[in-house]
């Protein structure tokens, strides 16, 4: 990739497909990349849903920005952005190629929004830890869009109605998060007890699912205005929001659905929204 005007010339190179789905993924710890558990069943289960996409874009919970970034590089590295976990996990590569197309296409779409094209990132966990159980081969382009931490959940939302027509290019939006996701009450000794969840978990959880199922986004958005339960479950905003995005780009006519909805180690919640 040489200069902007470069890539305008290469955009807008997807040809129009039925409406793909959009998805949010509770990625829950970098283990489930390596693991066979429910949860990676149920993504394994969800891709002989999905049809072929011709690329992805992926709003992770990781990749929490300054300003708006999309990953505009023609290989992308796997970054293991964590630590304490076995030798296996950072063996693990996810060679997927990028898509300079799909990134300056993405660009033009933010018109309100200066988006810096990267060539830095790569795809960190929140990205290569479930994608590669939807698509093991790694043969779908991916890239990732960046999350302005300065902005409030409405811009997020906003910011997605704008990614829309993407859907019927053959790209496949995925959120990537956890809706509860509080590390500092997490219950190691009980990690492994099936559904697990402290009171405010269970009480956010239910009352979360409640708003998806009723299609009532707006407590959503304003997360932050929301119960003692909800800041509980949401302490910090990075692994929620992604879960915006996924929302702003629904349609009036679509259903949403719910899966691998269980809670995990008191504090932690695996629920995954699939819109289509």
């Amino acid at each position: 990739m040489n200069t902007l005007n470069d890539l305008h010339k290469i955009s807008g190179s997807f040809s129009n497909t039925e409406k793909m789905p959009v998805l949010f993924l509770g990625h829950g710890s970098p283990m489930n990349a390596i693991e066979e558990n429910q949860f990676v069943t149920g993504f394994r289960n969800l891709a002989k849903t999905l049809p072929q996409p011709n690329a992805i874009l992926c709003i992770s919970a990781h990749w929490f920005t300054k300003g708006t970034k999309v990953t505009a590089m023609e290989m992308l590295r796997t970054i293991h952005d964590f630590g304490g976990f076995p030798q296996e996990l950072f063996d693990v590569q996810y060679p997927a190629k990028g898509s300079p197309e799909l990134a300056i296409e993405t660009k033009q779409l933010l018109t309100s929004v200066e988006v810096e094209l990267d060539e830095h990132w790569g795809l960190d966990h929140g990205a290569w830890s479930v994608i590669k159980h939807l698509y093991p081969e790694a043969n779908v382009p991916v890239i990732q869009l960046s999350i302005d931490y300065t902005k409030s959940g409405q811009y997020h939302f906003e910011l997605a109605q704008k990614l829309s027509v993407l859907r019927t290019k053959g790209i496949l939006i995925v959120g990537s998060g956890n809706i509860v996701h509080n590390l500092g009450l997490v219950d190691f000794q009980n990690f492994d007890k099936d559904n697990y969840g402290y009171d405010c978990a269970i009480e956010a959880r239910s009352t979360i699912n409640d708003y998806l199922l009723d299609g009532n986004f707006q407590p959503l958005i304003d997360f932050e205005k929301q119960s003692r339960a909800f800041q509980l479950a949401i302490p910090t905003p990075e692994h929620y929001l992604p879960l915006i995005y996924t929302l702003g780009l629904k349609g009036k006519s679509e259903e949403l659905s719910l899966f691998n909805d269980k809670l995990l180690a008191g504090s932690l919640s695996m629920t995954s929204v699939k819109i289509m």
